[in-house]
């Protein structure tokens, strides 16, 4: 991870026992939505509710025809926001 984003994440009471090994349950957690449809939709409705006027979403996959297919289902959710 590049140096301004770990200390960004530091000034959010992150430490360097976070960053290691791939980084603490907790890390992953605060940065990364996952879960089905509905608990993503749920995350990006928390940035909404704490005054984000736009989120950007992004799949993570192997392949792009993986990462299309998530976004696919995971649009209905977002809809309904």
């Amino acid at each position: 991870m590049l140096p301004n984003y770990l200390n960004n994440l530091r000034t959010l009471g992150f430490e360097d026992a976070d960053f290691a090994d791939g980084g603490s349950d907790q890390l992953v957690d605060a940065i990364v939505a996952w879960g089905d449809e509905q608990a993503l939709a749920a995350r990006v409705r928390e940035h909404l509710d704490a005054g984000a006027d736009h989120v950007a979403v992004q799949a993570y996959a192997d392949d792009a025809g993986t990462s299309l297919a998530q976004l696919e289902r995971l649009a209905p959710a977002l809809r309904e926001l």
